[in-house]
């Protein structure tokens, strides 16, 4: 039986000092000496020992250490260090006809709930950004078919600023604002984040709609795959102004004939992988989840985990670690494509949870609820405690919004006179429908934005100039408190209940663009005096 492992690591003729070498899909590794040499033991005694060897600026190399030969010499080649501009984006897809084709590898056809990464990939957001209907009917001014589309943008030219918009007319139909309304003639970098492998070569003229190929796989697994490092400010640690997605993102891409695939794992092999801590650190997801426009913050989620707790290297957590789940995956390979075993905790989901994930969303928040009696009156506090996302709540796109929606009840079920003045504000809903909360009893949890030219607001439309005309999110492991009084002239039982509302758009936005979005409780309380 090998008990240990003993050898030579070399590259470009000499020995190399620091590589990492390790028993394959274990956690038994140690790293070479000045001299190149290294010594393995500690692990399982086996009949043989797949063992791989790695270090900066090289591909990841196997050897296999058997019985009366485990004295292994292991020679690494340098992976290319120059960004190839022309490289052919690989697709995932099968239907490609490439060997290299993810899906031929990494994907499991007879399971619908399949944990391999191709499989999650295309069922994540991430997989259909570049085809995403609300992204496009934003993109283009139209409803969710893009059938219907708002009138262009008027403008008016005023002295000392030029061009500024006009506010829709309202005699004209309205399908809500559009990019290319403003701005028929420019391709925006919107792509720069969306369609990311599309724009690499020229974010500010890679349109949406003129995607083919690659390009429509949106956040392509060959583009995650390529890179190599983002770009942040030495002195914040955030991307730049202006400069989202592949704007902030080093691309590593091979000369003709050769490939690299940049991974968690500094073991897999044989092939032309290689490993990059970057990817199981949250600055990967930097570039595409901090956006700053016009001088204006409009979401940075990667920010407000980098300013909050979470961030702590030794006690915090991962954006991965959230969002890129352990779902009890052992493998991420077919079996007859050299799937090994791994832990399962080291085996991250490619299926991430997010806006639309209810089970995350109901793992986030928490609610209080207290209610006394004091005479004629209910008083009741209730605080939404942020005790389990890692940025603020809500984040990231501007429409997205939180409702805290409280109400009191007698036995019979009629509504209890409300006396305070903490109310939901307007663009939780005007009217008479059940899910009209604007005037209730509660309150908004949201970054509003307000035009600065047509004082539109709250608004979506953050290309246009904007200002931050208020942000009630709760930060990471805040809380918020409110307090709410009502009458009651009954000497019966009374129901108070609070329900926290997630809305992934203002609903006058999503009315407008048709978008038929669900509102998703996340957390309910219901609190009876006797």
């Amino acid at each position: 039986m090998v008990k240990e492992v003993r050898g030579l690591v070399t590259a470009e003729g000499r020995p190399l000092a620091g590589a990492v070498v390790r028993i394959k899909a274990t956690t038994f590794e140690t790293r070479t000496d000045d001299t190149g040499r290294f010594l393995l033991r500690g692990f399982p005694p086996a009949k043989s020992a797949n063992i791989t060897a790695w270090a900066e600026g090289y591909y990841i190399v196997g050897a296999t250490a058997t019985l009366g030969n485990s004295d292994v010499s292991i020679t690494l080649t340098p992976h290319p260090t120059k960004d190839n501009s022309d490289y052919r984006w690989l697709s995932a897809l099968s239907s490609a006809g490439q060997e290299a084709n993810c899906q031929n590898c990494h994907s499991d056809p007879s399971n619908v709930d399949s944990l391999r990464p191709f499989d999650e990939w295309r069922r994540d957001a991430h997989g259909t950004s570049a085809v995403n209907k609300r992204f496009l009917s934003m993109y283009n001014g139209t409803d969710l078919n893009g059938i219907l589309r708002s009138p262009p943008t008027s403008f008016v030219h005023i002295q000392d600023y030029g061009k500024v918009p006009l506010p829709p007319d309202p005699n004209n139909a309205y399908y809500g604002p559009g990019f290319k309304l403003d701005n028929p003639d420019s391709a925006g970098n919107c792509a720069a984040c969306h369609l990311p492998a599309a724009a690499a070569n020229d974010p500010y003229h890679s349109d949406p709609n003129s995607a083919t190929g690659v390009g429509l796989e949106g956040v392509a697994c060959d583009f995650c795959h390529k890179i190599s490092s983002v770009k942040l400010d030495v002195e914040t640690g955030l991307p730049r102004s202006n400069m989202p997605g592949v704007l902030s993102i080093g691309l590593l891409r091979p000369p003709n004939g050769h490939q690299i695939f940049i991974g968690p794992y500094d073991d897999v092999a044989p092939g032309e992988d290689t490993y990059s801590p970057l990817q199981n650190q949250s600055q990967l997801c930097a570039p595409c989840h901090f956006g700053q426009f016009w001088g204006t913050q409009v979401y940075n989620s990667f920010g407000e985990w980098l300013s909050s707790p979470y961030s702590d290297p030794v006690t915090g957590q991962t954006c991965q670690d959230c969002h890129m789940p352990r779902r009890g995956a052992t493998v991420f390979a077919r079996p007859d494509k050299g799937a090994v075993e791994r832990d399962p905790g080291r085996v991250f989901s490619h299926l991430m949870p997010g806006a639309s994930d209810v089970a995350l969303l109901r793992d986030t928040a928490r609610l209080e609820l207290v209610a006394r009696k004091a005479g004629d009156q209910i008083q009741v506090n209730v605080t939404v405690v942020n005790d389990r996302g890692g940025h603020h709540i809500p984040t990231d796109h501007p429409a997205r919004n939180i409702i805290l929606v409280v109400s009191a009840k007698d036995a019979s079920g009629k509504e209890l006179e409300y006396l305070g003045d903490q109310r939901i504000p307007d663009w939780g809903g005007k009217g008479n429908n059940p899910d009209d909360y604007a005037g209730r009893p509660g309150k908004g949890y949201a970054k509003v934005l307000e035009e600065l030219w047509t004082k539109i607001s709250p608004t979506a439309a953050y290309w246009r100039q904007t200002v931050v005309r208020e942000d009630t999110r709760i930060p990471a492991r805040a809380s918020d408190r409110t307090g709410y009084v009502f009458r009651t002239s009954s000497a019966g039982p009374v129901a108070v209940e609070a329900r926290l509302i997630f809305r992934r758009a203002f609903k006058e936005l999503a009315q407008a663009k048709k978008w038929e979005l669900q509102d998703i409780e996340m957390e309910r309380e219901v609190f009876t005096i006797n």
